[in-house]
């Protein structure tokens, strides 16, 4: 069939590996030191890969290709990433909390290291050494482009949709917003929104989601992120009960309850 696919101008390619990190569906591989399509069901012509490219060697076309095969594509990157997890603990010895458990899943093949996904054991506060401050991050990646739909610490989260920002000028950000919470962290400005709804719908869609909690910056552009998260929900046609905080530059923070079809919280169409 004829459809979207990516393309990759070889002569620019360097090799770096950015556009694999950002492939979720493990499309993306480097052979020979250049970046190749394993198969062409596993791309699902999004082009979320594209703006990983430092050198512009990643478009999108239009040609004849196999359609994408998601389930062929998730049981592709469980394969290639490693189902096995490998857990090892990190000691107060090494500057880390007794507490925290770390199961680390390999990238695929030609991939960055740190584009595999993780499941981490938050911080017990009360083992956290004097002067330092509890990690309540459980799980790795963080980025909305990153954190495939089928990720294992997706199932029964409350998932937290928070602006790159947010963190920065929350000063309790792990303690009122991250813990209990799976965080997926974006920036609706500088991001493709219709990425950002495709790939919210799938996670709505394919996981038990308990709550939704959306965690803006005050500046308009921020702003954006609640109607992606209810355009996707939307789509998904899922019923998820949603808060939405804003935060203030100045650390301060807001927070309303809101349901997936509140218009007047901007939950409505891009």
């Amino acid at each position: 069939m004829i459809r979207k696919i990516i393309e990759i101008d070889e002569e620019k390619c360097t090799g770096c590996g950015q556009c694999v990190t950002g492939c979720a569906e493990g499309a993306l591989a480097i052979i020979d030191g250049k970046a190749k399509i394993v198969r062409d069901m596993f791309c699902d012509g999004l082009g979320a890969c594209i703006g990983h490219c430092p050198e512009d060697a990643l478009h999108i076309i239009e040609r004849e290709a196999d359609d994408f095969d998601e389930e062929a594509a998730m049981e592709h990157v469980r394969r290639m990433g490693g189902v096995a997890p490998q857990g090892h603990g990190h000691d107060a010895g090494h500057g880390g909390c007794p507490s925290a458990q770390v199961q680390t899943m390999k990238p695929a093949h030609g991939g960055c290291p740190s584009a595999g996904m993780m499941r981490m054991t938050p911080c017990d506060r009360a083992n956290v050494p004097a002067g330092q401050v509890g990690s309540a991050l459980s799980h790795w990646p963080i980025q909305i482009r990153l954190i495939p739909p089928h990720a294992p610490f997706l199932q029964d989260a409350d998932l937290l949709i928070a602006g790159d920002c947010c963190p920065v000028a929350t000063p309790d950000f792990h303690g009122r917003f991250l813990a209990g919470r799976t965080i997926m962290l974006g920036c609706p400005k500088f991001d493709n929104a219709a990425e950002y709804v495709e790939r919210l719908s799938q996670v709505f869609a394919q996981n038990r989601i308990k709550s939704v909690t959306i965690l803006e910056m005050e500046v308009p552009c921020c702003s954006g992120l609640s109607r992606i998260v209810g355009q996707a929900l939307a789509k998904s046609g899922s019923d998820i009960p949603c808060t939405r905080a804003i935060v203030a530059r100045d650390g301060q923070v807001s927070e309303e309850r809101i349901t997936p079809a509140a218009a007047p919280m901007g939950l409505g169409k891009l």
